[in-house]
């Protein structure tokens, strides 16, 4: 309670007389205190969203409301409510517009990967179909499907026949991370794949691989992924990005499985949360980057 009490007050009244000391004393504002003092990436731009969220200006709070075509305008408007001057601080306007990059791209990052989640997968629909096939013609080359509704799907992963009932729940965002993994580390997701299939340590390849998809959306909602966003993307991140990073998952996925060597795939909910909260963990630090390391085709 106490905790609470204290944030309030500090929000709320001390923090502005306090940067009101600081600015008095340095002649800089708390933007350009924090583009200064801190590095480009997570800390930076972190400390600079809060910055703008807690401002009491109208001005410099809609900037994280601003679109990335206004951004350069907003920057000019948040330089003249805080009467910053190029001529002192030449690096202020460029460090300013990096971070909104980052902060407004996230936000609309999150919409785009929310509307392909939405989007369902249609039979009816051409694209979805050829994106289907694509992705068995990239995991099972020499082996060609007796028809479009086979058990042939179970080899690589998915629970029936059919495997349109598998993305209800991650709609279309689950089918282009799997395609994309596939495509651009081909060699990577045909390991992988391979691992799923072993007798004893195998899983369900693409229901894990949808399964992962969530976990990386859910992060990509709460924020989470800011961090990784902020040290990996110096401007707008897109949805490129954010495939790039379920790559990551699936791939780093598949070593920490085959590693703990779990007695069954009962057991699945409990060894992804192992690694839910591993990722997690590395998301708290200021510098993470969760990058797949090895050489992808692009």
């Amino acid at each position: 309670m106490l905790g609470y009490i204290w944030q309030y007050v500090y929000t709320s009244f001390l923090r502005y007389w306090l940067k009101w000391l600081i600015r008095q004393a340095t002649g800089n504002c708390e933007l350009q205190r924090i583009c200064s003092s801190c590095k480009p990436g997570a800390t930076r731009t972190a400390k600079a969203e809060y910055s703008l969220r807690c401002s009491k200006n109208k001005v410099v709070r809609g900037a994280l409301e601003t679109s990335k075509d206004n951004l350069e305008q907003c920057v000019n408007q948040i330089m003249q409510e805080k009467n910053v001057k190029s001529q002192k601080d030449p690096q202020f306007k460029a460090s300013l517009h990096i971070c909104l990059l980052q902060i407004t791209g996230y936000s609309s990052l999150y919409t785009s990967v929310e509307d392909l989640r939405k989007e369902v997968f249609s039979s009816d629909n051409p694209e979805h179909e050829a994106m289907l096939l694509k992705l068995w013609d990239l995991l099972m080359p020499s082996v060609k499907l007796d028809s479009r509704i086979t058990k042939q799907w179970g080899d690589i992963g998915f629970q029936g026949d059919d495997p349109k009932t598998d993305f209800r729940g991650m709609g279309l965002l689950g089918l282009i991370n799997l395609v994309f993994f596939s495509e651009n580390y081909t060699v990577e997701a045909r390991q992988v794949l391979s691992h799923a299939n072993h007798p004893k340590l195998g899983y369900s390849y693409a229901i894990v691989g949808i399964n992962l998809t969530e976990m990386a959306y859910s992060l990509l909602k709460s924020g989470a992924l800011k961090p990784h966003f902020y040290n990996t993307v110096q401007g707008t991140p897109e949805l490129q990005h954010f495939h790039q990073l379920y790559c990551y998952l699936a791939y780093e996925f598949d070593k920490f499985w085959v590693a703990e060597e779990p007695e069954s795939i009962m057991h699945f909910n409990q060894y992804r949360e192992k690694f839910h909260n591993i990722v997690k963990a590395h998301l708290l630090e200021p510098d993470v980057s969760l990058t797949l390391t090895v050489s992808s085709k692009n």
